[in-house]
């Protein structure tokens, strides 16, 4: 016979009575994780949108911007946090200026891929039209770049999701805590609904950003033949 939900549960150890008997904390985790990713992202979003008009107005500070913010990615995140207690503390501004940090490479990148992939035909026929740059880079480029800008944020999205459970580590909550906590504990039905937790809100944040997408640019939408 095939095991039940619950059997299959059994199996492995979960408490159920724990689990709902912490519905609270997970919602108050819940509001940490979404906090701290979101300043993260946004923040994030700003700076990179700040470096991109940087590159694409002048394009030999495009491979420098990109170099730094690419070694900023490769540091583990561990030892960027570590590197950054001595200054600032255990405060949500260590988690958050490393959260940042990690968002700049990925939406550096699409923004500036975004406005090169505007076909060079649409840019002609806009300026003949007597657009000026400014005009040009924000009602036509941007615009016509927003499917892959989206999708930078996206990326950015769940990777700062999977890195907010690392701030636990410096006491700044999230689904974090559940895991770590669990582990010290070695109590297995804390750290799966850590994990399970963090898994599901990464896939809520991908498929609300995929309508954002589909909503701010309607022509990538697939019609019907």
């Amino acid at each position: 016979m095939t095991p039940t939900l619950a059997q299959a549960a059994a199996e492995v150890g979960i408490d159920w009575g724990w689990v709902f008997g912490h519905v609270d904390e997970m919602w108050e985790r819940t509001v940490e994780h979404v906090t701290l990713t979101g300043v993260a992202v946004v923040v994030g979003f700003i700076l990179a949108v700040a470096l991109s008009l940087v590159a694409i107005r002048w394009r030999a500070t495009y491979k420098p911007i990109t170099w730094f913010t690419g070694v900023l990615y490769t540091i583990p995140s561990l030892g960027l946090f570590a590197f950054m207690v001595p200054f600032t503390g255990l405060t949500l501004l260590t988690a958050e200026i490393g959260l940042i940090l990690y968002t700049l490479l990925i939406l550096v990148r699409n923004i500036v891929a975004g406005i090169d992939g505007v076909p060079a035909n649409v840019v002609e026929a806009a300026r003949g039209m007597g657009y000026q740059s400014r005009e040009l880079l924000w009602r036509i480029e941007v615009p016509l770049a927003m499917p892959v800008i989206i999708a930078g944020v996206r990326i950015a999205t769940v990777t700062t999701i999977g890195l907010v459970t690392v701030t636990s580590l410096i006491g700044q909550g999230g689904y974090g805590v559940f895991i770590e906590r669990g582990i010290s504990r070695r109590f297995l039905t804390e750290i799966l609904v850590g994990t399970v937790l963090s898994v599901s809100l990464a896939v809520l944040f991908d498929f609300l950003l995929v309508r954002v997408g589909r909503w701010v640019a309607p022509w990538t939408r697939k019609t019907a033949v």
